[in-house]
């Protein structure tokens, strides 16, 4: 790819990481590295479950331990969790250095630095570092003013209605 660009997708609508992985598909399809690092999320879900298959074209890192919701820490699982998140920052920096891949996608990455777990100067730096040549795809609910400029795309997802709101519970295959 000549022209790597940086792409946002953000809000609080769902559907931020099933469009993060489409375009990963996409570029899968047509011979592109793909490779995800997931941010506060385990790989439990059926979409990890079927990109393990996808294996080597689109791979999926994780690097959190499995914990509850980031509500529910203690101040010591949420030190842990930050020095985990540290490393998966410094691993999305060495991808770039070495561009393993085409297309980077750093899903809830921005979750990370609204909750506090990691600066917005660190995705400042990966987006500022970006080489010329990778797509660097972003997800997360708030996508800091700081990085508006910076960005090429940005995809807001509003959620006008979800079942949440009835008590529908995420179910298998649908939310995750």
């Amino acid at each position: 790819m000549e022209q790597g660009l940086i792409q946002v997708y953000c809000g609080p609508g769902k559907g931020k990481t099933t469009a993060a992985i489409g375009l990963g598909i996409r570029a899968l399809g047509s011979n592109l590295k793909v490779i995800m690092i997931q941010f506060l999320k385990n790989d439990n879900t059926g979409e990890c479950r079927l990109l393990k298959t996808l294996e080597p074209g689109f791979k999926v890192f994780h690097f959190e331990k499995e914990r509850g919701f980031t509500w529910t820490l203690t101040d010591e699982e949420k030190s842990e969790l930050a020095q985990e998140i540290h490393m998966a920052l410094k691993f999305a920096k060495k991808v770039m250095d070495t561009g393993e891949c085409d297309i980077l996608i750093l899903d809830e990455v921005l979750g990370v630095i609204e909750k506090g777990f990691a600066d917005v100067k660190d995705l400042q730096s990966l987006v500022e570092e970006k080489p010329e040549f990778m797509e660097l795809v972003v997800t997360g609910r708030v996508l800091p003013d700081v990085l508006k400029d910076k960005v090429d795309y940005i995809s807001y997802i509003e959620a006008v209605k979800h079942p949440m709101e009835k008590g529908v519970m995420a179910r298998e295959g649908i939310e995750y």
